[in-house]
């Protein structure tokens, strides 16, 4: 059997790096402040790359988001990062 998922909206926000080469999110929903004031997810340097990378607990555990990664509130409030060909091909703009 096909399926196709059903449209529903969600909300996401991306890891970018400034101009200073600071990782931080493109925009600072309530959600993820209080996500991260929580400690729903934490920062941490990743010992390869040297990249500042955001671990987000899940309902599947622990998942790395970094510098490009979309980061999704799903329909019930759960969060989990999303890379950015498959967020593209999943996901479009709502006006």
């Amino acid at each position: 059997m096909k399926y196709r998922k059903k449209p529903v909206e969600v909300e996401a926000i991306r890891l970018i790096k400034d101009s200073r080469g600071i990782v931080r999110v493109n925009e600072c929903p309530t959600w993820w402040s209080e996500a991260v004031e929580s400690k729903h997810t934490k920062t941490y340097k990743d010992e390869i790359s040297g990249e500042i990378c955001f671990v987000i607990h899940t309902l599947e555990g622990d998942h790395v988001a970094r510098v490009g990664d979309y980061i999704i509130q799903g329909v019930k409030g759960e969060l989990y990062p999303c890379k950015p060909d498959i967020f593209e091909q999943t996901y479009e703009v709502v006006r």
